[in-house]
């Protein structure tokens, strides 16, 4: 799979630095003001929220380098299958918290420098897209209504942001070799002057892969799953007025994944552009306007029996979609104790899938297309008041929605004869969200709080239009999907009881009404609408909003530093269970799917000066693959190891290992009872230049 690979001269990661933390509330001087490419600073309200920051020297030890393991370090926090952008379908990683279960679209809203990043046609990650050499911070905020941040915050936010050229050096470069023939490579190279800054960075990947299929299963079909993935950005920003700055933002990805059989190839690739105006002074303001683009194509197949022979089924050749929007939010100087934010965003998110189907004697009979449009358009504010030890946070949004150009269309290639024109009709409707939290600083070890919040998320044009198949199985869409609402409460408290110390808990309650998911109706062999025939082994399930999924848990995040030495811990305890009736009622008092009950991620690291080292300890208990939790995936338990050792002042060594012990991760079970694995031990050696 040829790949253009001038991003490798630009290999590397930053240098290890302290942890970042969280500007202050409120303004320096305008002659004290540094460019740095962020946003508005952090607000007061965070207070009362569950919120976990991440820091870049968290992102440089992971032993993956990859966003999705470094997401999985916050208990909880998930994608909808457990492989990673290595060896996943594209389409089955949407991140989602707290237990409410998914179908492959996200319920947690992912922000890169104030934009959302979620594909605009299926609401997927593009993992590979975010090299985290090239990343300053990461900010998880548990729990739904992130009113200035939009719609699809179900769940909670993760916002990303980039590294600031004090993280990044002038020059930082990072080249590894690994398991199965595999390279990977990040770089960055930044260039200051003053007022302003620019810089360039790069990652590449590739590698022969592993057998998804698991070992007792395999047929001669069956071969590694190879990959090779490339992103680039080029940023910059300069001081346009006093305490003013003008940020601009492009940035590219590549990726091309096999499955592990013939016919199973997939290619993603985007480019995103933003503008953004940032004002941090007395009067705090944010104007951002963006435009991204993604085309994803992916091929299926159909395997024998015996695994001896790969059919084409499906050949999704082309999925151009488009997101295009802007916000514009103010913060008004109210003095020490009052914060304020209030804005509009817009957003409007356009695409189809593009497919050759109905394969015949290994040629395709049909073309289909399937897409719309969708646009949201709010108001937001959100604040909050500081009295004495107590922190009060209330925000809402009103958020207009249209749903337009709907359509299914399927015809023969060899007449161009009509099967299917399905022209939906458009749609509109409007949403209020919110959230209110108030948090009480009890005494300077302990800090107690409590929040309730309310968000919502529109269906995808994939979950609307777009029938689609998984190995045997094949899944109708649903033109008529409503919106998702998620409302929820939460308590909890932060104790430091000792310096370098610190507990936090969270107890919490959310009610998904409305969910979206892939109800079973039918099992193969037959004719189903809009999917056509499903074979003996194959599964036909339809998209449905069901009554609700309930979701009880607790949340526990502890960190202790002792001199050099770090340890952490986060654990997320979730009873999640399906509320359906009607044509879903087989699914009532169920399990969502993708939903383990524990998660665990625990480490121990080390660092003194440019020397490093950390081990990471992760659990994810048993989980069932399926809606009718019939299909049981086991619990995985992971050792991840990382360690750095200087060479000379500018150059060190690296180590790392994921998976160590080489546990089996059971990531998906098929219609025929095929287990399908994620990351087996893969060993890593490379040098890093500061």
């Amino acid at each position: 799979m040829p790949l253009a690979r001038p991003l490798l001269l630009l290999a590397g990661c930053a240098a290890p630095l302290a942890a970042q933390t969280a500007p202050p509330p409120t303004a320096p001087p305008p002659d004290d003001i540094v460019v740095t490419g962020r946003g508005l600073a952090d607000a007061p309200a965070d207070r009362a929220f569950g919120v976990v920051v991440i820091d870049r020297a968290r992102l440089e030890e992971n032993a993956a380098r990859r966003l999705e393991s470094v997401l999985g370090e916050v208990a909880g926090l998930q994608q909808f299958r457990r492989s990673d952008s290595r060896s996943a379908n594209p389409t089955a990683q949407g991140i989602t918290l707290r237990g409410i279960g998914g179908n492959a679209s996200s319920r947690a809203l992912l922000i890169l420098d104030g934009v959302p990043q979620a594909d605009p046609f299926g609401g997927w990650i593009a993992f590979p897209a975010y090299a985290t050499g090239r990343l300053g911070r990461i900010k998880v905020t548990r729990g739904g209504g992130s009113g200035y941040w939009g719609p699809g915050a179900l769940a909670g936010t993760v916002e990303l942001e980039s590294a600031t050229p004090g993280e990044l050096g002038g020059l930082d470069g990072a080249v590894s070799y690994g398991s199965r023939d595999s390279l990977e490579a990040q770089g960055a190279a930044t260039l200051e002057r003053g007022g302003g800054f620019a810089t360039l960075s790069g990652a590449y990947g590739r590698g022969d892969g592993f057998t998804p299929i698991v070992r007792a299963a395999r047929g001669s079909v069956d071969r590694p799953a190879a990959y090779e993935q490339a992103s680039g950005a080029i940023r910059a920003a300069v001081e346009v007025a006093p305490a003013t700055e003008l940020q601009a933002n492009v940035t590219a990805f590549d990726d091309r994944r096999e499955r592990g059989t013939p016919f199973t190839d997939n290619r993603s690739r985007g480019a995103d552009a933003s503008v953004r105006l940032v004002g941090h002074g007395r009067w705090g303001f944010s104007a951002l306007a963006y435009v991204q683009t993604r085309d994803f194509r992916s091929s299926f197949a159909a395997i024998d029996a015996a695994r001896t022979t790969a059919t084409r089924t499906l050949d999704q050749y082309s999925t151009p979609a488009t997101g295009i929007g802007g916000r514009i939010e103010i913060a008004p100087p109210l003095g020490r104790t009052l914060s304020l934010r209030v804005g509009v965003d817009l957003r409007g998110l356009e695409g189809e899938s593009q497919e050759l189907a109905t394969f015949v004697a290994g040629a395709p009979t049909r073309r289909r297309v399937a897409g719309g449009r969708t646009r949201t358009a709010g108001l937001f504010a959100d604040g909050s008041v500081e009295a004495g030890a107590f922190t009060l946070a209330l925000g809402g949004r009103v958020d207009r929605w249209t749903i337009t150009r709907g359509r299914l269309v399927e015809r023969t290639l060899a007449t161009g004869v009509g099967v299917t024109d399905l022209r939906f009709p458009d749609r509109d409707g409007t949403e209020a969200t919110g959230r209110a939290g108030l948090a009480w600083r009890v005494d300077d070890a302990a800090t107690v709080r409590a929040a309730a919040y309310r968000g919502w998320r529109l269906p995808t044009l994939n979950e609307l239009y777009r029938p689609f198949r998984v190995g045997a199985d094949a899944n109708g869409p649903n033109a008529a999907l409503g919106p998702e609402q998620l409302s929820g409460v939460e308590g909890g408290a932060t104790l430091t009881p000792l310096p370098g110390l610190s507990i936090g808990a969270t107890v919490f309650h959310n009610r998904l009404a409305d969910a979206i998911a892939n109800v079973t109706a039918g099992a193969g062999p037959g004719q189903f609408p809009l999917v056509g025939f499903v074979g003996a082994n194959g599964v036909y399930r339809i998209r449905r909003n069901l009554d609700a999924v309930r979701s009880t848990g607790l949340e526990v995040d502890a960190a202790w530093q002792l001199g050099p030495v770090a340890t952490r811990l986060s654990w997320s305890r979730v009873d999640a269970r399906v509320d359906a009736s009607g044509a879903a009622a087989a699914l009532d008092g169920l399990r969502p799917a993708q939903t383990p009950r524990d998660q665990i991620a625990g480490s121990v690291s080390w660092r003194a000066g440019d020397r490093a080292a950390s081990l990471t300890l992760r659990h994810a208990g048993g989980q069932w693959d399926d809606d009718a939790n019939t299909r049981r995936l086991a619990p995985a338990t992971t050792l991840d190891a990382y360690a750095a050792w200087p060479l000379t002042a500018r150059l060190a060594v690296e180590a790392r290992a994921e998976n160590l012990a080489d546990e089996r991760i059971e990531a998906a079970i098929t219609g025929a009872d095929l287990i399908e694995r994620a990351t087996p031990r893969t060993l890593w050696i490379g040098l890093r230049l500061r």
